[in-house]
């Protein structure tokens, strides 16, 4: 293997829940949790069930045909966002972030503004957003015309953005940087500034969502409706996954491209991972009826749509009839579930 962290410690065989062990048979309390990754812990035996009947059934068919479990978690990820829109999966945060980049350039605009210590990812086009020189400035050039503003500084983010600019790009509590916090009324204020201007309002919550914070995405407790949602980590459970979730006209930008294969991940539409990840937030937090009832529709007709989910109700039939899921319990509650 490659020297990208160094010599690993610790050599690991196996998990349960919380508990991991050494090659010795050593039991250690994960912390880590795969860098905010396994949600539900190892080896739950709902993920387990869910991958083994998929990898059983159908386990890869890439973007060229469609299935049922990406469908339905794109849907079920709009259910739960209580918004339209349209989802793009990919095989990491790293990739959503990328997805959510080359949205902002069909614009028309190309300045972007991110934050100082803000984390978004290392591929050359997430590592160009990403706000800690010591992991750009090996790489650089990077892509992209990046502006960096203190991160939480209203004034400093309203004298950045401008009628020339594509996107901002923030995190709703930055990770990498130490858990920061940003003051009451920044994002927002961010949303107010970027509306203002023309501007997309991405969110990168790949640290904070999937009911990390309490909320499905930290962002609802401000009551504010981004363009662009990034997610992954916690997502899969464990599993590969990226998304970028794209509300209103934003989620029609790709379409505007006349070429085929506009933005592509060989295993983008892996059914797989996609039943994992629909176990995951599931099972994480309980909902009651926050699942989109698919019905009859067949996944091609589903997948052509790409709208949020109709309304669980059976007597439902309505297409404007849209339905925003209850939160998620308090965190207390994922961790009895997890346990």
């Amino acid at each position: 293997m490659m020297d990208n962290y160094g010599t690993p410690p610790l050599g690991l065989v196996r998990g349960e829940g919380a508990v991991v062990y050494d090659e010795a048979g050593r039991s250690y309390v994960d912390l880590l949790a795969g860098i905010a990754v396994n949600v539900l812990g190892h080896a739950h035996p709902a993920i387990v069930a869910a991958v083994s009947k998929q990898v059983g059934t159908l386990g890869h068919v890439s973007n060229l045909f469609v299935a049922e479990p990406p469908v339905a978690l794109a849907e079920l990820l709009l259910a739960l966002a209580g918004r339209q829109g349209r989802v793009f999966f990919g095989n990491s945060g790293a990739e959503a972030v990328e997805a959510a980049f080359k949205l902002s350039r069909l614009t028309g605009r190309l300045g972007v503004v991110a934050t100082q210590g803000g984390f978004h990812g290392r591929t050359m086009g997430s590592l160009a957003l990403t706000g800690q020189p010591t992991k750009a400035d090996p790489f650089r050039p990077l892509p992209g015309d990046v502006t960096h503003v203190p991160y939480g500084d209203v004034a400093a983010l309203d004298a950045a953005v401008t009628t020339d600019t594509a996107m901002v790009i923030l995190e709703p509590i930055q990770g990498e940087a130490g858990v920061v916090v940003p003051p009451a009324g920044y994002l927002a204020a961010a949303r107010e500034i970027t509306a203002a201007r023309g501007a997309l309002l991405a969110l990168d919550e790949v640290q904070t969502g999937v009911g990390r914070t309490g909320h499905w995405f930290a962002h609802q407790a401000d009551g504010i409706e981004p363009d662009l949602v990034t997610l992954a980590k916690g997502l899969g459970g464990g599993l590969p996954i990226g998304a970028c979730v794209a509300f209103g006209g934003a989620a029609d930008l790709l379409g505007r491209v006349a070429t085929p294969a506009r933005s592509a991940a060989t295993r983008s539409a892996a059914p797989r991972r996609s039943r994992s990840s629909r176990r995951s937030p599931t099972r994480a937090c309980s909902t009651t009826s926050s699942a989109p009832a698919s019905g009859s529709r067949p996944a091609s007709r589903r997948s052509a749509t790409r709208s949020s989910a109709r309304c669980a109700a059976p007597a439902c039939s309505s297409a404007s009839c849209w339905v925003r899921p209850p939160p998620p319990r308090s965190p207390a509650c994922c961790a009895t579930r997890a346990s």
